[in-house]
């Protein structure tokens, strides 16, 4: 039996190979580190726009920078509540942009903040990206 090599049918299988790959990620199974693309350290990016950063602090400073952060950069915070899991959630607005931070305590001392920025069905990395760096700016003066 001999095998016939087409490079359409080779085209085929690559091409169902990635859309099966992508179909079967979901929302944030794979994720970018920014340090790995050059981007910054220590934030990590979903291919879905969202954005993470653990910080080495309190999760009430963690907020408190946040909020300040936000502040700085003319972002409206519109609440801040504690969820189910404990975690606080901070929601706010800029221009046509829903944003959400939310912080959550690993420990005593270390918070993981997630920040999404929506602007309607688009995620806007960059600006969530932005709050990130802000917070950070303001928890180094402290």
């Amino acid at each position: 039996m001999k095998l016939i090599h087409s490079p359409l049918g080779t085209a085929k299988v690559a091409a169902a190979t990635v859309l099966v790959s992508v179909s079967l990620s979901g929302c944030d199974p794979i994720s970018l580190t920014a340090a790995s693309l050059g981007a910054g350290v220590g934030i990590s990016h979903t291919l879905g726009g969202i954005v993470y950063k653990t910080f080495t602090a309190p999760m009430k400073s963690v907020e408190e920078g946040s909020v300040v952060a936000m502040g700085d950069m003319g972002v409206k915070v519109v609440s801040r509540k504690t969820n189910e899991q404990g975690e606080r959630v901070i929601s706010a607005t800029a221009k046509d942009r829903e944003i959400e931070v939310l912080l959550e305590p690993l420990t005593p001392r270390t918070t993981r903040v997630r920040v999404i920025a929506n602007n309607g069905l688009l995620k806007d990395g960059a600006t969530a990206t932005e709050i990130l760096y802000q917070t950070e700016r303001v928890l180094s003066k402290g």
